[in-house]
């Protein structure tokens, strides 16, 4: 069989498991005796052995047997969860990590693993610290039951329930034999809670065993009732129930119950994940399919022409009144703006696919310089057009790594000051129009200011004179001059500005901009401004002389027209009242100098448009209406004209440029 038709379908699920093992293994480390999450590990690298062996990647499949025997040996309580336990099974995870990125790039996934193995191996069967003793908990009478098993034998049987140990034997030309193992456990579920099984989960899963297997359960059901359900099962031989006599000592406390619903649904489950021809009794009901990028990418560009085509139909049966042309054209737009709003809603995904990676890389980092992180994310639900996600990532990978390395301090140093030893890193993200926002704040030490303009005057970048004068949102700005840097030694995970010229070009060309802000001891904040979708927009329409602009309306709080009377005066700026604010009043027939005079008039035409907080007055011509545009960028000769962002094809085919609105307000 030709696998290479599923390699697109393996790699996307192996990332996902990938990712699922370490955000769970970061769980783990904050709560060793969870063993729920030990469960979620130990499922994803079960699927993820299967798919490898099915694949033919050995290697992979080697790996995370191995990474299973120890998980299970940690939920099995004969291993501890230690830190040198959660290093290995991250060094694991890098391993397989390695591994699919090599079958991406077109390799074997083969890869050295034996160390790795050993490791786990050594771990596994206690010949290190990390074990413990499970001398105490292994049956005396050769059972396979431990203490804590036996104690809650003992208490269901003063409930009232019934002990046995069931034997199954299946037919000698059963082919599928885990399929019958979880059919036979499907039928206990019903009419018991098991306790134990030999051999174990994973083998009995992996079918290492012959044809026989038993099951310590708990029941209210009597012996024969139990017998004659599990022989219903086809390719069932032999059945054998008997009574499990309950040992006088075994009267210590037991647990809740819970344990035993965690190892029979854990037993089933993992039975079944490993089975896919094993009938299910969660059907899937969310149907999803994977649809390559490039695919929706080039829907999208279509749509654009389609926009731009009916801004056309528009003005031409406005022009031509005819009344049935009308209502198609209308009927069109109505169809056209649902069909918009279902091919951004495809594109769009979480950004907290970006985010997963991060809580891994801080503690990482955080070991490497021995200082105690904590990284907290929020808003990883917010969704980013698709595009703008696969681009976002590395610049946040910089600045988070920055804050690590230079923002949050040493723990001595963090007590001296009178902090907590352990550092914060926020990372949130949020909507606000058709904005995204990302924010990376730590409380770490803050920007240094006269150091970053000494650095600054050093490298030419700015004259002492200039220094002097310069605000701290402007000197801040300074560290994404190219090849600016402030770090006294160089440092192979960051140098506060040592690329953070290509942060903000990439944030730029995504039509971002980034902002810092910092308070000396108190740690620093770099926000990330976005747009929600990097090609069709909402904008209104206005002319200045014979030129048309667009405003996105997303910068827009109002369009009014305002008496001359009303503007006034201060500190040398027009300005009117605004709903009790004053704001600046700006003429955009100045600010883009276009020729000509304007009509004599004694109003204004005014578009309110705000930047965060900050709201400016602009006075325009006319206003012409709001309409759906389609962003086209300007090319590289001319990405730096002062407040535009790009432009678009109006209906009569001539071109507007659009406005960018965070220029204006600076």
């Amino acid at each position: 069989m030709d696998m290479n038709q599923y390699l697109d379908v393996f790699v996307d699920e192996s990332r996902e498991h990938l990712q699922a093992m370490n955000e769970h293994m970061l769980k783990l480390e904050n709560d060793p005796t969870d063993v729920a999450i030990v469960n979620d590990i130990f499922r994803s690298a079960h699927t993820l052995k299967g798919m490898s062996a099915t694949m033919g990647f050995e290697d992979l499949a080697s790996l995370t047997h191995q990474m299973e025997n120890v998980l299970d040996a940690i939920r099995q309580s004969k291993v501890l969860v230690t830190d040198e336990v959660v290093d290995a099974l991250f060094e694991s995870v890098d391993h397989l990590e390695a591994m699919v990125e090599s079958i991406i790039a077109g390799g074997d996934g083969k890869h050295d693993v034996d160390e790795i193995v050993r490791k786990l191996n050594v771990i596994e069967t206690g010949e290190k610290s990390a074990t413990v003793s499970n001398e105490q908990g292994q049956s005396a009478s050769g059972d396979g039951l431990d203490e804590f098993q036996r104690s809650i034998l003992a208490q269901s049987f003063e409930q009232g329930l019934h002990p046995y140990t069931v034997k199954v034997t299946l037919e000698k030309t059963c082919i599928l034999k885990a399929a019958r193992v979880y059919m036979v456990f499907d039928v206990l579920e019903q009419l018991s809670e098991v306790i134990h099984s030999d051999p174990s989960v994973s083998e009995l899963e992996e079918e290492k065993f012959d044809y026989a297997f038993s099951v310590t359960l708990v029941s209210e059901k009597n012996a024969e009732e139990i017998r004659e359900k599990i022989s219903k099962v086809s390719e069932v031989e032999e059945v054998h129930v008997q009574n499990y006599e309950i040992e006088s000592s075994s009267s210590e406390a037991a647990e809740p119950a819970a344990a035993i619903e965690l190892e029979k649904t854990e037993l089933k489950k993992a039975v079944t994940e490993g089975k896919p021809e094993t009938p299910s009794k969660n059907a899937q009901s969310n149907k999803t399919m994977r649809v390559n990028i490039n695919r929706l990418d080039h829907l999208m560009n279509l749509f654009e022409e389609l926009v731009i085509d009916r801004g056309r139909l528009e003005a031409l049966a406005k022009q031509l009144n005819n009344s049935d042309l009308t209502d198609t054209v209308e009927h069109m737009t109505r169809l056209s703006s649902d069909l918009q709003d279902a091919l951004l809603t495809m594109r769009m995904v979480p950004i907290d696919q970006v985010f997963n990676r991060f809580p891994r890389m801080i503690r990482s980092l955080a070991k490497d310089l021995g200082k105690k992180i904590n990284l907290d994310i929020s808003g990883g639900e917010t969704e980013l057009d698709r595009t703008v996600i696969d681009e976002i990532g590395d610049p946040l990978v910089h600045l988070l790594r920055n804050s690590v390395d230079h923002g949050i301090e040493l723990p001595e140093k963090r007590t001296k000051a009178g902090k907590p030893e352990e550092g914060t890193i926020s990372l949130v993200s949020y909507h606000s129009g058709n904005h995204i926002f990302i924010e990376i704040e730590d409380d770490g030490g803050g920007i240094n200011r006269e150091k970053v303009l000494e650095k600054a005057i050093e490298n030419d970048i700015i004259n002492p004179a200039h220094a002097e004068t310069m605000k701290d949102h402007e000197v801040y700005q300074l560290l994404f001059a190219s090849g600016f840097s402030t770090a006294d030694t160089v440092s192979d995970i960051s140098g506060r500005g040592v690329g953070l010229d290509v942060v903000k070009s990439k944030i730029e060309s995504l039509g971002g901009q980034i902002m810092v802000t910092s308070e000396p001891g108190q740690g620093t904040k770099f926000a990330i401004e976005l747009p929600l979708t990097l090609s069709i927009l909402s904008a209104m329409l206005i002319t200045i002389g014979s030129e048309t602009y667009a405003i996105p309306l997303s910068n827009i709080v109002e369009s009014i027209v305002i008496p001359k009377k009303e503007v006034m005066k201060a500190h040398n700026q027009l300005v009117v009242d605004f709903r009790g604010k004053v704001v600046p009043l700006l003429s955009l027939r100045d600010v883009l100098e276009v020729e000509g005079i304007p009509e004599e008039k004694n109003t204004y035409s005014v578009v309110v448009v705000r930047k965060g907080d900050q709201m400016a007055a602009l006075i325009v011509d006319r206003f012409i209406g709001q309409q759906e545009i389609v962003l086209k960028p300007l090319g590289k000769y001319l990405s730096n004209i002062f407040a535009i962002s790009g432009a678009t094809i109006l209906g009569d085919g001539k071109v507007s440029l659009i406005l960018d609105c965070n220029d204006l307000i600076k």
